[in-house]
């Protein structure tokens, strides 16, 4: 598998400024942010999801680490790339390697932050993984079902109480779920469900429902850890990248 573009050490972007404010965080009797106190709301009343955000790599490698057997069963074509996959003969072919988008969710457990813009009518997020960056919007439009396919599909969003409630269609099929390499088609629906448990902490509970692949939608739960003062950095893949002509299988793709 590719770790050498992904698995790199990552350090909060706080040497590029100086006298970074931290802003809608409480603060502890030592005057450290309070990542355990109640989390911030917005004007309008709702949780305030903003903040530079990490993941955990952990599901960078397998996302479903946390199931148990057969909470996730795979069509048997599926089942049958995925074994072939982890064998590394197709790590020339992972689009990682080629500098192309991880997809959804696979983009929140690369080892580099993300940066939660929040408004009334949409949610931005500013991956520094890859410089891409998702529009969720808020705002009462509809996904139309010709959409154009694409890497990181097309994100609707809605309120259910304190939950910000995520659909995402419109994929590619393109993307592997993880380095694992669980499969995606283009009937891909994902649903994530952001939750700011304090200051410190965003639950994403993510439901993949891919029945092109998948025997049933199976549901997985990703906290994120707030990174205060943090902010993402440039980010240029093909940058100096001299792994892909190494990889096993690349000349079966003419790399």
């Amino acid at each position: 598998m590719v770790f050498s573009l992904l698995l790199i050490g990552f350090s909060p972007a706080l040497a590029q400024w100086t006298g970074v404010p931290i802003r809608n965080i409480p603060r502890t009797k030592d005057g450290k942010p309070d990542l355990t106190a109640p989390a911030p709301r917005s004007p309008d009343g709702k949780p305030d999801l903003s903040g530079v955000w990490q993941g955990d790599t952990k599901y960078l490698q397998n996302v479903a680490a946390d199931l148990r057997p057969g909470e996730m069963t795979m069509l048997p074509w599926a089942e049958a790339l995925t074994n072939e996959r982890k064998t590394g003969i197709h790590a020339a072919e992972e689009p990682q390697a080629n500098c192309l988008p991880p997809g959804i969710p696979r983009i929140n457990s690369t080892p580099y932050p993300f940066k939660i813009v929040q408004t009334a009518e949409e949610v931005l997020i500013l991956y520094e993984s890859y410089g891409l960056t998702r529009q969720i919007f808020l705002d009462g439009r509809r996904v139309v079902g010709d959409t154009n396919p694409s890497w990181m599909g097309y994100s609707v969003g809605k309120w259910d109480k304190d939950t910000l409630v995520v659909d995402t269609v419109g994929f590619n099929g393109k993307t592997w779920l993880d380095a694992t390499g669980h499969p995606t088609t283009d009937a891909l629906h994902v649903t994530e469900r952001y939750r700011r448990r304090d200051a410190g902490h965003l639950e994403i509970r993510i439901t993949i429902d891919d029945p092109k692949a998948y025997v049933k939608p199976w549901t997985v739960t990703q906290v994120m850890q707030l990174l205060p003062g943090a902010e993402v950095l440039e980010f240029a893949c093909d940058e100096n990248n001299r792994d892909l002509p190494h990889l096993p299988g690349a000349h079966m793709t003419g790399k």
